[in-house]
């Protein structure tokens, strides 16, 4: 009776629920947690559809290696049994999908190398690459600068006396290179100039006036410094000369003709006009 019926069914097991459950025969990761030597590989590379196992193996590699290795076709066919064709076709792939990129970069020495930069993330691109544009600069709108001071008006701006200011106001540049004025501040000056030469002034002394004990440091506004000086040294204009009589206008003092005793001016005594008349027509 304490025989076993070994046709008798085995009892059965309960299965566990949920998703993770194992297919008979399908994989089981057999994972540790990795603390030093790892690197992260996306399931978009790690299970690409169409990138062949050669190219997922190349990325995966490339990807392990420090910043500066060498990862050119020759280096990787060194490292790998595969030859530098199928090397050089997977690195192409690589290149179709975003996984690797090659750029032309001159060296300080000023030599052509091509440098091969790994994508992680085909599509992302390093901060360098996309920098953040600056905020732009406001717009300085200029300050209204100051009209220049008044400057004297001569009383009979005749043209070419203004054209002599002008061309003594040009000419100032090769005295005192600060000096050089535009030609709107010389349009301003040249009336000032003019009154100082209507005052009987040469170009000399005019220009000794302006360009005398200026301050040694940079002239912010040479025409405003010069529009002064036109101003407060203004000199006095020459005192009053009565124009001279024309020759007929000359009063001579009355004489007493020798030939018929009429009085006529002269400015010495002899005969009057008639008398002389008379004489010339006798000869």
């Amino acid at each position: 009776m304490g025989t076993r019926n070994p046709s008798a069914p085995t009892r059965p097991q309960s299965r566990t629920t949920g998703k993770n459950h194992p297919h008979a025969g399908g994989l089981i990761h057999d994972n540790a947690r990795h603390t030093t030597r790892f690197t992260v590989i996306g399931n978009h590379l790690a299970q690409h559809p169409e990138l062949s196992a050669l190219a997922i193996g190349l990325a995966v590699y490339i990807q392990s290696l420090p910043a500066g290795a060498r990862a050119d076709i020759k280096t990787l066919a060194a490292r790998f049994p595969e030859g530098t064709t199928r090397i050089a076709a997977a690195l192409r792939e690589l290149e179709a999908h975003g996984y690797l990129r090659r750029e032309r970069q001159r060296t300080p020495a000023g030599r052509i190398v091509t440098r091969t930069v790994s994508c992680n993330q085909p599509g992302h691109r390093r901060p360098q690459d996309h920098p953040t544009p600056a905020p732009p600069r406001k717009k300085r709108v200029p300050a209204p600068r100051k009209p220049l001071p008044a400057v004297p008006k001569p009383a009979c701006p005749a043209p070419a006396l203004l054209q002599r200011a002008t061309d003594l106001l040009s000419d100032l540049r090769r005295h005192d290179p600060r000096l050089l004025l535009s030609a709107t501040d010389t349009a301003h000056l040249a009336p000032g100039v003019a009154a100082w030469l209507e005052r009987d002034l040469t170009p000399t002394a005019v220009r000794h006036a302006l360009t005398t004990d200026l301050p040694p440091e940079p002239l912010c506004r040479p025409a405003a410094l010069l529009a002064h000086r036109l101003t407060a040294q203004l000199p006095p204009p020459p005192p009053f000369r009565a124009p001279a009589p024309p020759p007929d206008a000359v009063r001579h003092p009355l004489q007493t003709c020798d030939g018929c005793d009429r009085a006529f001016r002269s400015p010495a005594p002899g005969r009057c006009r008639d008398c002389r008349s008379d004489l010339l027509e006798a000869a």
